[in-house]
């Protein structure tokens, strides 16, 4: 059974080499980040397995895959890339990798706010303009943060949080209990929170969860902090309150559409920090992906 790694980055590909182990499937890494989904054929040519770091896989393109039967897609939102439904029903399965990075994403989310609170990013670019700008930022010892689901990502963003001081609530769709955090109602959550992190996968259930409603039973003055999924949030209801002032600044590492285009009005909003959905991105969360990644492969093969 033969495995390519479809879109690897170089420092993805080295350790994807360095990890094989001895009776592994053979396992071709194209070392081309940049691939479009319609050179899946091509670059797959005829393998079972594929494994997919971004490059979306639309089902009409799957079809067109001879020999596919695995997805191993790194990471959890593989339905913001793909329909995992409907590559089963061509009898391809498609295979998550969860916990890897929780550390590394917890991090960023954790940096973006007090990034947020103390608007350094937005100093930062004012002062490299020549303005001496003087802002007062938002003390969050003492203040509430509230965890819209609640993960493995989540529990570490409470376990930094509650130990700078923070008090810490969250929300999960199903009953969940964790020390020091009190979970409670979505609503609650929102009305109550100095900062909203989000923490959910992507699905139907979430797809559009924060609403302009939902916004609305913010604080006014709320840090909006976004590390999941951009779909999840209404964007344009997102936009028009960090305008009108009632979203205080947004800390987001994801969008509905990625890249981010240079000319889209996030950009443009002086309170809002923005990374380039890197919130994963460390050496230590990337050994830790590719290791499971191989995990999977092996699994397969051996049925």
């Amino acid at each position: 059974m033969r495995a390519v790694f479809v879109d690897a980055n170089e420092s993805l590909a080295v350790i994807t080499e360095r990890l094989e182990k001895s009776g592994d499937p053979k396992m071709r890494i194209n070392r081309n980040p940049d691939i479009k989904s319609e050179d899946y054929p091509a670059v797959l040519d005829g393998a079972e397995i594929a494994v997919v770091d971004h490059t979306a896989l639309p089902t009409d393109v799957a079809r067109k895959c001879a020999g596919l039967k695995h997805v191993v897609f790194l990471g959890t939102g593989a339905r913001s890339y793909m329909n995992p439904e409907e590559l089963a029903e061509l009898g391809i399965s498609v295979h998550l990798i969860k916990g890897y990075g929780d550390t590394a994403v917890a991090e960023s989310a954790i940096a973006l706010m007090w990034s947020s609170a103390r608007v350094i990013a937005q100093m930062d670019r004012e002062m490299r303009a020549g303005n001496w700008l003087r802002e007062d930022g938002m003390q969050l010892t003492g203040k509430t943060l509230g965890l819209v689901g609640f993960g493995g990502i989540a529990a570490e963003v409470a376990r930094i949080a509650l130990g700078s001081g923070m008090k810490v609530i969250a929300w999960n769709r199903s009953p969940k209990s964790h020390p020091g955090v009190e979970f409670t109602e979505l609503d609650t959550v929102l009305a109550n929170s100095d900062v909203v992190s989000i923490h959910l996968l992507l699905n139907d259930e979430t797809r559009g969860l924060i609403t302009r409603d939902k916004m609305a039973k913010m604080k006014k003055g709320v840090v909006l902090i976004n590390t999941a999924r951009g779909a999840i949030v209404d964007e344009q209801a997102m936009i028009d309150a960090l305008n009108s002032g009632h979203i205080r600044h947004a800390g987001l590492d994801v969008y509905n559409i990625e890249p981010l285009p240079k000319d889209h009005p996030l950009t443009r909003i002086p309170n809002v920090t923005l990374s380039a959905h890197s919130a994963f991105r460390t050496p230590e969360a990337s050994e830790n992906l590719i290791h499971a990644a191989w995990e999977h492969c092996r699994r397969i093969v051996k049925g």
